[in-house]
Order: structure tokens, then sequence, then C-alpha cells
């Protein structure tokens, strides 16, 4: 069964005006939630901290992971003056981000980026889930280690979701067994009536991917942390 692409055709719709509606979420430990597509074309002013932080600190030739509807790269492009590249593996997606203005853009999965490197590789709204599972993150990491320039920078942002677990009477949390990590979850998204194929997502904690990255070869600080058990990171080489 391929995707749908049901996130990127919301975020076309949404970009042509084809009656828009919100996208339905839901988790393997979250019940569905609704959200609005608007919330994907956001100003600067009304993004997160954690956002606006990560943008400030780009610099040169900058790749946007996971763009979605482009809106941290027209930031970026218009207002910064950067050369950006907008990649995402929605076809939809990619095509609002071309009509919105972005300059340079590529349907493309970031694995299989070839022949080229970057000073600032963003990976902003948990882009550090696309690699799924934990045990994914090492060929993760050092792919996004192998199209960095000399002194580059990746900027992610993620949460530590042991909030959302109970605790036991010693303020232990009580885990599913199922799950390698608690933070990988599997995600479904409903859109106009149709299922997308659920997929798998993780939410990394700061001290996870911090030891993930000092495996790999990378160093990792903690730029920023939200309200929310979220938080930004910068790895380099």
């Amino acid at each position: 069964m391929t995707m749908k692409d049901l996130f990127g055709k919301a975020i076309l719709d949404y970009q042509t005006n084809n009656a828009p509606e919100d996208l339905i979420t839901e988790t393997s430990i979250s019940e569905e939630d609704a959200m609005s597509v608007a919330y994907l074309f956001r100003n600067f002013n009304e993004m997160p901290k954690l956002e606006q932080c990560a943008l400030q600190l780009a610099k040169g030739k900058t790749l946007d992971v996971g763009c979605g509807a482009g809106s941290h790269s027209l930031y970026l492009q218009n207002v910064l003056g950067l050369d950006v590249t907008a990649i995402d593996i929605s076809e939809n997606a990619i095509k609002a981000c071309e009509l919105r203005g972005v300059k340079k853009t590529k349907v493309q999965d970031v694995m299989t980026l070839e022949n080229e490197t970057f000073d600032t590789i963003l990976l902003l709204m948990n882009g550090a889930g696309m690699c799924g599972k934990l045990k994914n993150i090492s060929k993760f990491l050092l792919k996004l280690k192998s199209i960095l320039n000399e002194n580059g920078q990746i900027l992610l942002d993620s949460s530590d979701i042991i909030y959302m677990f109970d605790e036991d009477e010693d303020g232990g949390k009580w885990i599913p067994s199922v799950n390698d990590y608690y933070g990988e979850v599997v995600f479904n998204v409903t859109y106009k009536g149709q299922k997308e194929k659920p997929f798998n997502w993780m939410y990394v904690d700061y001290n996870t991917l911090q030891n993930a990255a000092l495996a790999n070869g990378l160093k990792c600080e903690l730029i920023l942390e939200g309200d929310h058990y979220d938080y930004l990171a910068r790895l380099s080489v």
C-alpha cells in the first residue's frame, strides 16, 4: 500500500483554496486531534520560539528537510536572503511551496540526497522523528553528517514525551513494552474521509539525541528549551 500523501493534499488544497479541511491525526499513545492546515502556513511571528530561534541561527547554504508548506524556507529566502533548498517526500507539498514562491524545491527523501552539501540543515517540527525508530537514528545522523559542510550545523527540535505516560505510586512511568524506546509512536492521518497508511514517527528526548550524536561523531548542544518538554538542539562535527 503506497502513501496517499494526505498531508500534502491538505497543504495544496489550502494553497489553492480547494475547500481545505482539518487534518485528523491520532497516534498509538494519543487520541484523535484535529489540526488546522492553516497552522502550516504560519508566518514568523506566529511560529513557536524554538522555530524562530532556529531560523535566526541558520546561515549559509541551507537545506529545509521535510519542508511541508515551505513557511520556514520562505522566511530564510525572503527575509534573511539565504540560499535555501526545500525538500519533502510529498509532491503536493512541494507544488504548494513552488506556488508560494520558494525558488529551490525538490521532491526528495533526505536519505537519498547525493552530491550536495550544506552549511545549515533544518529539521523543524520534530524533524528528527522522520527516522521513525531509535534503531535508525545512527544511519540518519550519519547521512546528515555526510551532507554537512565543514563548520556546518544541523538544527532540530523535538520533545521528551515521557509526560504522556502514567505514573505508578513510586513515581516511575508505565511504558508499554512493545516499543524499544518510549518516544516511538505510530501515526495515523485522516483527511477528507481518507485514511493514510500508518507510519512510524519518533519523539527523541535530549539525552538520547545527545548520546546518539556523540556515538556518531557529532557534537550536540542544547540551544533552547520550550514550555512543554520540547527543545531545540544544534549538532555539528
